[in-house]
């Protein structure tokens, strides 16, 4: 857009364990988009282009990722398309309030390969429920992984709150690919698993002792063509970085 059309798409988390308040956030009632992790905005930016009657939020702790976000879609004039710098776990633990959003989703987490880091990994039991509980009835959680072992873990696990689908081949609106990590990760030859899934009716205390029952995500996530950790992975909320942009 023209320069005088730019908008600003910066939001600031209040202080921790402050719900998030999405009206002062966007200033109007309108479906709800939230991506955990959301890099550098590609995916989000995509969307908000095609869809401007929903607002969409992307969570992400990696400066140099957060600031490309912000200024794609503020170059662009989406007033509707936000980034808040945070921990993508944390927000939608402790910060997305019940039954917020109407959808969620999540994009190559990172999967640790190094055994001491397994409690790091983003998509574990409380997540799962997390994600469930922020979800309107009928929200829907999207799912992506290059990591077998990840995509076995969730494929087992989130059935239990989920109405879970796999999506055969690239999502029609990305056919290139919705992230930088799916585009580099095909051209390596990886294989890409996807997965749509809608909320399961349950009331919460069924939720949250099906979450309690889980396993936790300690698999071995070395498997071939996916180790020693790819230091060429697009950064994600589950990047340690600690230092504000």
């Amino acid at each position: 857009m023209p320069k005088d059309q730019w908008v600003r798409t910066r939001v600031p988390l209040e202080r921790r364990s402050e719900p998030f308040d999405w009206l002062r956030a966007f200033g109007r009632v309108a479906p709800r988009v939230l991506d955990l992790g959301c890099g550098n905005g590609l995916y989000l930016v995509s969307s908000a282009l095609r869809r401007p009657t929903h607002d969409h939020l992307g969570i992400e702790l990696v400066p140099p990722a957060l600031r490309l976000a912000s200024l794609r879609a503020g170059q662009r004039g989406l007033s509707h398309c936000k980034f808040a710098w945070g921990d993508a776990t944390e927000f939608i633990v402790s910060r997305c309030p019940t039954a917020s959003v109407d959808e969620v989703h999540l994009y190559h987490p990172q999967p640790y390969y190094d055994a001491s880091k397994v409690d790091r990994r983003q998509l574990a039991p409380r997540t799962l429920f997390a994600i469930w509980r922020a979800l309107v009835p009928g929200g829907l959680f999207v799912f992506q992984t290059d990591n077998p072992a990840y995509w076995k873990w969730t494929a087992e696990h989130a059935p239990r709150l989920f109405d879970w689908h796999e999506q055969p081949g690239p999502w029609a609106d990305a056919p290139a690919g919705r992230t930088l990590r799916e585009i580099r990760a095909r051209a390596q030859g990886l294989e890409i698993f996807r997965a749509l899934a809608t909320r399961l009716e349950l009331d919460a205390a069924t939720a949250e002792a099906r979450a309690a029952n889980m396993r936790a995500p300690t698999f071995d996530a070395n498997k071939p063509g996916h180790g020693p950790e790819d230091t060429s992975r697009e950064p994600s909320s589950a990047a340690r970085s600690r230092r504000r942009p």
